[in-house]
């Protein structure tokens, strides 16, 4: 058990169990991390080989002692020669590596150099030094002929080429991290899973302001066209970011969900514009016009804006002249 060949044997069956297990169990993460009962099988596994590796230790030792003497000392011999030539190409090839000579070969290279006894010895230089040096002269002439000759690109174009490349992959990236987004790069989400896993959140903290329907209660109604603060995707994702007007208004929750979870409550909150709520609140702040919609949208709201104020002000006119005839008729 005491072997190398043994402790490598153990390493390559623990290396090669983990491979096996990653790629039965695959997935972003690794298994190993997410699935703790794993270790214990692992832990097992190795118990076994260990236990294995012991029991064939333990046998050739019993079989060693049942030979005879002469047996016993032919076996170590073989045993020897066969530890000392298992390494061998692997030692030759470091010693011709190192370019030296055997301490009693140096008596042919030492120089006539003598300071205080010290002698100098005109040792080769290492071989590996040598070849990496006609190396570097070679890579020296194919620099040279494509970047001076050939005229191939500059550090410039190179740098270019670089930023483009990871400007590709930072979008590629960005493409799968949600919990990037902010109030800048925020956008309307209308796939049904996101909608859906908004409509959990808002069921979970925004009903006992707002209503199951949007209509309001504490807070304003979220099924007309006013806004106290803007709408759209960007201005409702800021709110409920950094909360409503100070003193009144909703928390900011941008410690309690993620960039994501914030983006998806958002949409459905933006899902309530044109539905008609039970008991709808009245209507709070301004008209929003969307500065991106076009013209011709822009045109029709804000001539339906000024068809209710105009609409508003006849009620009133009309509640006037009705409550100064009655005045007059009771006089």
């Amino acid at each position: 058990m005491r072997t190398t060949a043994s402790f490598l044997r153990l390493l390559v069956f623990f290396i090669a169990a983990l491979i096996i297990i990653e790629w039965v169990y695959p997935g972003d993460e690794w298994a190993m991390l997410t699935q703790p009962i794993l270790w214990a099988i692992v832990s097992g596994l190795m118990l076994f080989a260990i236990a294995f590796e012991i029991c064939v230790a333990a046998l050739e030792s019993i079989l060693f002692r049942t030979l005879t003497p002469e047996q016993q000392e032919s076996y170590n011999s073989k045993r020897a020669l066969k530890e000392e030539n298992r390494f061998k190409w692997f030692r030759d090839t470091y010693k011709k590596a190192l370019g030296s000579k055997a301490i009693e070969e140096e008596h042919d290279i030492i120089l006539d150099h003598n300071y205080d006894g010290i002698k100098e010895l005109d040792n080769d230089l290492p071989p590996w030094w040598v070849w990496g040096f006609y190396a570097t002269i070679l890579f020296a002439v194919v620099y040279l002929v494509r970047f001076e000759v050939l005229n191939d690109y500059n550090q410039d174009e190179e740098y270019e080429i670089a930023v483009a490349e990871a400007a590709i992959e930072i979008a590629e990236w960005k493409k799968t991290a949600k919990d990037l987004v902010d109030v800048n790069t925020v956008v309307l989400l209308t796939e049904a899973s996101d909608l859906k896993a908004g409509q959990t959140i808002f069921n979970t903290n925004c009903v006992a302001c707002h209503k199951a329907d949007g209509g309001g209660g504490i807070g304003p109604n979220l099924t007309d066209r006013n806004w106290i603060l803007g709408g759209g995707i960007k201005n409702v994702f800021n709110t409920i970011s950094e909360g409503g007007r100070d003193g009144k208004g909703m928390i900011s929750w941008k410690s309690e969900l993620k960039p994501s979870e914030m983006a998806q409550v958002a949409s459905y909150v933006l899902s309530f514009q044109g539905t008609t709520p039970a008991e709808p609140k009245e209507a709070e702040g301004d008209i929003w016009v969307d500065p991106e919609a076009p013209e011709d949208t822009k045109i029709d709201t804000k001539i339906d804006t000024e068809t209710k104020e105009i609409k508003t002000e006849e009620t009133i006119e009309i509640i006037q002249d009705s409550t100064a005839m009655n005045v007059i008729l009771s006089n």
